[in-house]
């Protein structure tokens, strides 16, 4: 399935970064710029090609028939949003901890509109879990997407973060003015 969609993005245009995610079982993704819902599809479609078999938290009241049966089948896992977020941590750390390979796949602004306030959340699953983050990213601009990086997160949220978010500064999203700012530019 990985060749097909590698041959669709090519038909229309798009590259995959040859960066590839070896000898790592278990990370954090981090992805942006998220400006529009066709990062979700590029990307799904990029993630076959590197057989990873990405995973993503999204609200467990979507999980109705039949489309829990789909969100499920591109790799959503379901949870309780109206808990405390807590809860989600040790939920996405439990689900590392149960499997033996999991890229839990995160677009840290939470929405697709520009947000220079990131959610934390995946830093702390990455952390608790013992996991690394992979960075990753979509640029509309080239049309080019993948893996760009592996990294361990030191324990500094703050400049970890500002260290992430100034890496995918550099990508173009679908909707470029609601991507992701360097640092210095907020």
């Amino acid at each position: 399935m990985g060749k097909f969609f590698f041959w669709v993005l090519k038909v229309f245009g798009w590259k995959i970064d040859s960066h590839t995610p070896v000898g790592v079982d278990k990370a954090v993704v981090v992805v942006g710029p998220h400006t529009s819902n066709w990062d979700f599809v590029i990307g799904k479609m990029a993630f076959a090609h590197y057989k990873v078999n990405a995973k993503f938290l999204i609200k467990k009241d979507l999980f109705f028939f039949p489309l829990g049966i789909i969100l499920k089948a591109l790799g959503g896992i379901p949870v309780d949003r109206k808990k405390k977020n807590k809860n989600i941590t040790e939920q996405a750390v439990n689900y590392f901890k149960d499997n033996e390979k999991c890229f839990l796949v995160f677009t840290p602004e939470g929405t697709r509109s520009y947000q220079p306030h990131w959610k934390k959340g995946f830093y702390f699953i990455a952390q608790n879990a013992g996991v690394p983050i992979y960075i990753a990213y979509i640029d509309y601009k080239r049309k080019i997407g993948g893996f760009h990086s592996l990294f361990v997160p030191t324990g500094d949220a703050e400049a970890d973060i500002k260290y992430i978010k100034n890496i995918l500064a550099e990508y173009t999203g679908k909707v470029p003015e609601n991507g992701i700012r360097k640092i210095e530019d907020e």
